[in-house]
């Protein structure tokens, strides 16, 4: 049996993550609301979950390994290169609004790609609740 490809991530988000994330969330909430959600993603703890299962809760697809993006981070995997942590937006079961990738997409189909067992650190928050109502 071939050994899984392990993927390296670096202890915390790159700096330029947090506007990509801000940036994409402004087309889903207020442009205050995804300033508050960027300043709650750069204040939170990083945790783990399986890319199998963001992808599942994101309900998003998994994209191809050629995709140019997803290539790139498989390709900065294989040269050693940690990859960023991910940051997240909670989704809501209840309302059935799903998890939001505000940054990551790529890094978490490549780590899938390399390990489809692989835990991504990422960074995830809730909507806050004057957001929602």
């Amino acid at each position: 049996m071939a050994k899984k490809a392990t993927v390296t991530w670096a202890g915390e988000p790159a700096a330029h993550d947090y506007p990509a994330a801000e940036s994409y969330l402004r087309l889903l909430v207020s442009p205050d609301t995804a300033e508050v959600l960027t300043s709650l993603l750069s204040q939170a703890s990083t945790v783990t979950h399986p890319a199998k299962d963001l992808l599942r809760a994101a309900r998003l697809p998994l994209l191809a390994v050629d995709d140019p993006e997803v290539a790139k981070d498989v390709k900065k995997s294989a040269d050693g290169v940690s990859l960023s942590p991910v940051l997240l937006v909670r989704g809501d079961l209840v309302t059935g609004r799903s998890l939001q990738i505000a940054d990551g997409y790529h890094r978490v189909c490549a780590g899938y790609h390399l390990n489809e067992d692989t835990d991504v650190p990422c960074r995830i928050v809730s909507l806050p609740a004057a957001a929602v109502g």
